[in-house]
């Protein structure tokens, strides 16, 4: 059986709240019941036990052997379901989750949490890889970092960033092929996610409306950390954002094909649910994230980008 059907607690709440003002009136001001309301719920308390719990007299109620039996344990149960309540809040509150898409998480997120860190040292951070889209009505996520085309209805979705993309590859793979000069070079070049609807917006930008790339399979990968990663590897030429990468391009790790970016309409976003957004942790991590994704793209994003539809 059901605690709350063996025991009415909301009846044992009215009844300590009664019995500690030692009045109805004063107990229903403190739990914005009606007096009427105070009574029922003392009754019902009264039925339940087979025993009478207070005796109404002229101005005054007195409570009962009984009842001064009932409150120090009752009181006692009462502060401890606080205590408990407020240490469940406490723990929420110093744990922030956050699920987000593998690129991101990966490339960027995991290597800057560091510095939210040490601006909320009170927060602790779990992150996760995230394939499928949040949902906070299930998942026990805070807040979720989504790629795509935004906002979405019934979310608070905060724009980080559209990033620009162009092809990279490794400097081994670009020596061992000769001068890349011209756009339709890549597609003698091995195209990793090939699939990517964002390969034929880039081409497109670069005048090449269409290109088939029905030849480009064995490299079929969706997330881009794989694309990337291959591409390291000098196992083909990648579509990359520089937010992500311009540490390997400044490296020597990783080059750029020709040095022709574009940016479409698909972006980073923050999002959550409406009801949360004045939870503390999450404003601290809105303030830090918007701010620090502004800064890199700042230092990041290459000059003469091209947007595209």
């Amino acid at each position: 059986m059901k605690l709350s059907r063996k025991y009415p607690l909301n009846a044992l709440r009215v009844f300590e709240a009664v019995a500690r003002h030692a009045s109805f009136s004063r107990a229903g001001e403190e739990l914005g019941m009606t007096q009427t309301a105070v009574s029922y719920q003392i009754k019902l308390l009264e039925e339940t036990l087979g025993e009478r719990l207070f005796l109404r007299q002229p101005r005054q109620i007195v409570p009962t052997a009984v009842a001064e039996r009932m409150l120090p344990p009752v009181t006692k149960a009462f502060d401890l379901l606080d205590e408990a309540i407020g240490q469940a809040r406490q723990v929420s509150n110093r744990t922030l989750e956050i699920h987000s898409s593998p690129t991101f998480a990966a490339f960027w997120l995991a290597r800057n949490l560091g510095s939210f860190q040490l601006e909320c040292p009170d927060i602790a951070v779990r992150l996760l890889r995230a394939t499928k889209i949040t949902d906070f009505n299930r998942d026990p996520a805070d807040v979720g970092i989504r790629w795509g085309v935004g906002p979405w209805p019934d979310h608070d979705c905060h724009l980080l960033g559209r990033f620009s993309f162009e092809p990279m590859l490794s400097p081994a793979l670009a020596r061992s092929f000769g001068p890349i000069e011209r756009p339709e070079d890549l597609l003698k070049l091995p195209i990793l996610g090939a699939r990517q609807t964002s390969w034929l917006r880039w081409f497109a930008s670069v005048g090449i409306e269409a290109p088939d790339l029905s030849g480009h399979t064995r490299h079929d990968y969706v997330e881009q950390d794989l694309c990337a990663n291959a591409a390291l590897a000098g196992q083909g030429v990648a579509l990359l954002n520089h937010l992500f990468y311009a540490d390997d391009l400044a490296s020597g790790r990783l080059v750029a094909a020709l040095g022709r970016a574009c940016r479409d309409e698909i972006g980073a976003w923050l999002v959550f649910p409406p009801s949360r957004r004045n939870t503390a942790k999450i404003r601290a991590f809105r303030h830090w994230i918007t701010t620090a994704v502004a800064a890199d793209m700042a230092r990041t994003e290459p000059e003469g980008v091209m947007d595209v539809g």
